[in-house]
């Protein structure tokens, strides 16, 4: 299903203002509640949607806290906090669990909307419930995911998600002013209960802050919002020297040989992992070759520091590294730039180029839940890649340095371009 979403007629709600409608595309077909809960497994007969986001990996997760995100606020929470919506882990289930208002969810619910009169029992074409998302790290928006496991019959009709561009610390008050201007990326889209909700959003702006409706009201368990950071350039370049690979900053993962444990994109995270599912780890190996993982940094820059931790991974901690990079900015997502040569001591892209990568960081031994640090010649890169030998996990990689003049141009254009 492909439609549109405004901010106007019957999606009307707190700070509307008028606003420019994007398209979006509806990448599953759930609709409708889930059969009751019949016990065992709460999951059995989860619509989970593994084949529409198959397209969707190595998106950042705009929303993920750990980044900064938040729920700044909410019209209702009756039954469940605003503040589950943006949890990690999977929403539980305890059919036993009630409290003083009734069943405990794990998400975020309303309660049951009614009509203005006995006459007019039902919740009027308007009704909706909104909850206010700070982004983690302000970007382009590719796909949300909607979430509303466990939500059998108690979950909304339809959902819409709007978007402005704001200052990241606004308040709540001022994102709620009638003058601010929302885009609809998702326009009053059906929803199943019980299921994995995939939207493919094709707006290509820079924004901070997301509204989430649902109508007329209901539970929404997760809501993950996948896209592209795009940073702020003054800000990196008064920072000057920065971690040019990390999530935040504009970093990404492009690919892996792996991601069997946990993926790849939890090494770019900010701070020190406080438990080993933090960390990136493979399943081990049997074939005599090596993993990997290949990074786009957020522009052109001088790598002058590597930091490689392996933070809470003690009995299965890679046993060597090495780091490799690669200066291509002309080309952003080349299939080569995805590429790991199963041959260790030839660095070789798969199209035959031997001058494609360049060693940073010869083969280095790690130790168990350790920050390894080192200092490298100021090289210029777009691209790294981390090879571990023969299998494991790292918890974080660090490449810090500054952007070259050309990556701060570069930037500072796509950053105007989508603001």
């Amino acid at each position: 299903m492909t439609g549109t979403g405004s901010g106007k007629g019957p999606d009307a709600g707190p700070g509307t203002g008028s606003a420019s409608a994007a398209t979006f595309t509806a990448l599953t077909g759930f609709t409708g509640g889930a059969l009751p809960y019949a016990g065992g497994n709460p999951y059995a007969d989860y619509r989970a949607a593994a084949a529409a986001r198959a397209d969707l990996t190595g998106l950042v997760d705009l929303a993920d806290r750990r980044l900064g995100a938040g729920v700044a606020a909410a019209n209702d929470e009756f039954f469940a906090e605003r503040e589950n919506l943006l949890l990690r882990a999977p929403a539980v289930f305890d059919p036993e669990r009630f409290g003083h208002k009734g069943k405990v969810m794990d998400g975020w619910e309303t309660r049951r909307r009614r009509g203005p009169s006995a006459d007019l029992p039902h919740p009027l074409p308007g009704d909706h419930d909104w909850a206010l998302i700070r982004l983690g790290a302000p970007g382009v928006v590719r796909a949300v995911v909607v979430d509303t496991a466990h939500f059998r019959g108690n979950h909304p009709q339809a959902v819409s998600v709007d978007a402005v561009a704001a200052d990241p610390a606004a308040a709540p008050e001022e994102l709620l002013d009638p003058a601010v201007r929302w885009t609809g990326l998702i326009g009053h889209a059906p929803v199943g209960g019980h299921a994995e909700n995939v939207f493919a959003v094709h707006h290509e702006r820079r924004v901070t802050h997301l509204r989430l409706r649902q109508h007329p009201d209901g539970g929404v368990a997760r809501l993950r919002v996948l896209g592209e950071v795009v940073p702020d350039p003054s800000w990196l370049a008064a920072l000057g020297t920065f971690d040019l690979a990390a999530l935040e900053n504009g970093g990404r993962v492009l690919d892996a040989s792996d991601r069997f444990y946990s993926p790849p994109e939890n090494t770019l995270l900010p701070g020190r992992p406080q438990r080993m599912d933090e960390a990136w780890e493979t399943r081990r190996r049997r074939d005599g070759g090596h993993d990997w993982i290949c990074y786009r940094l957020a522009e052109q820059g001088e790598i002058r520091a590597v930091e490689i931790d392996t933070g809470y991974l003690k009995g299965n901690a890679a046993g060597w590294a090495e780091l490799w990079v690669k200066n291509s900015p002309q080309d952003r997502d080349s299939p080569q730039d995805r590429e790991s040569p199963q041959d260790r001591d030839s660095p070789q892209a798969a199209d035959g180029d031997s001058t494609s990568w360049t060693r940073l960081l010869g083969r280095v031994r790690l130790q168990p839940d350790t920050v390894h640090r080192f200092l490298t010649p100021p090289t210029p890169a777009t691209h790294a890649r981390l090879d571990i030998l023969p299998d494991g996990g790292v918890a974080r990689l660090r490449l810090h340095g500054s952007l070259t003049g050309a990556g701060a141009r570069r930037l500072a254009a796509r950053h105007a371009a989508l603001s």
